[in-house]
């Protein structure tokens, strides 16, 4: 026997994973970045539309009515307070607002981005912690299902935007003031969609499997531990995603409610003030940002558990 073929054989199986996983990545990132792109694009020629009658007075003002198209289509991209800033004038004041001012200056939208992102966390725990509660009940003791989920689901019919300002107002007057407030409102829209979607997921066992627990004398306990909660986890998550984001949607409605303790919503309410569009937008796009933050966390929470439990994706 020759000592080459005594030699072990290398496997270039990392690489080809490598290079699987990079083709993976790419194919999932190109349509999100063609529907970006697309965006985008419709976003400049939104700002065209939206700020041309702005661009015709101060050309006319400036004596330059025949100046051009280009020039016109640039003026619509630069003006100080336009109606729709362009896309690069909110990356521009986000970069000023984040990188060129102190995290701690209430004029930073990193400042303002923690207060938010802080309340939302707090919210979305405490209405996942009662939407997780509620759904137990309703599951495992039918006369809560017909008489609770009803108004579970009217709970919802009340607009936040009306709701929010009442809720501060009577947390006020026992002394709670600060994050709970705000949390309170985020607690309320995120406890929704958990509740319904895991008193669904509790439900969608087939019957035969649960039969079968019952064959062998198993527990509420032990059926909501083997069966009920691992056949959930979908469900779960899938509300889980919804809450953590109406959950942030939560916070900025109080923030606009309530904003001396500032946070992306007392960012918007300044910006209408003084009539910043661009600090507006700025503020909308952070918030968005952090929307799919955290949406993305749950999805990775999402994909560890799975996998630790088998059902890779």
């Amino acid at each position: 026997m020759s000592t080459d073929a005594a030699l072990p054989l290398r496997r270039p199986a990392p690489r080809g994973r490598l290079g699987a996983g990079l083709r993976a990545l790419a194919g999932r990132a190109a349509p999100v970045l063609t529907v970006v792109l697309v965006l985008v694009a419709a976003w400049y020629a939104a700002a065209v539309a939206m700020n041309a009658d702005g661009q015709r007075q101060a050309f006319e003002r400036a004596g330059t009515a025949d100046a051009g198209w280009r020039a016109f289509v640039a003026g619509t991209w630069a003006q100080g307070h336009p109606r729709l800033p362009a896309p690069h004038q909110v990356a521009a004041e986000i970069a000023h607002s984040v990188l060129d001012v102190s995290p701690t200056s209430k004029r930073s939208l990193a400042f303002h981005a923690a207060v938010t992102l802080q309340a939302t966390a707090l919210g979305f725990l405490l209405g996942a912690a009662v939407g997780f509660a509620l759904s137990l009940l309703v599951v495992h003791v039918p006369s809560l299902d017909r008489g609770l989920m009803p108004w579970i689901v009217a709970s919802q019919a009340v607009p936040i935007v009306a709701l929010a300002p009442m809720i501060v107002v009577i947390l006020a007057q026992v002394s709670v003031t600060g994050l709970l407030p705000k949390a309170a409102i985020a607690a309320y829209l995120s406890f929704f969609p958990v509740a319904v979607g895991m008193a669904k997921g509790l439900r969608s066992p087939e019957p035969s499997h649960v039969d079968l627990l019952r064959t062998y004398s198993a527990s509420r306990w032990q059926a909501l531990r083997v069966l009920r909660l691992p056949a959930s986890l979908p469900f779960l998550f899938a509300s889980l995603k919804v809450g953590v984001a109406a959950s942030l949607v939560g916070t900025v409605v109080a923030e606009v409610t309530k904003s001396e303790d500032g946070g992306l919503g007392a960012r918007l309410l300044a910006g209408s003030y003084y009539g910043q569009t661009v600090q507006i937008w700025a503020a909308l796009v952070v918030a968005s940002a952090c929307g799919a933050a955290l949406v993305g966390l749950v999805a990775a929470v999402e994909a560890a558990v799975l996998r630790r439990m088998g059902a890779g994706r």
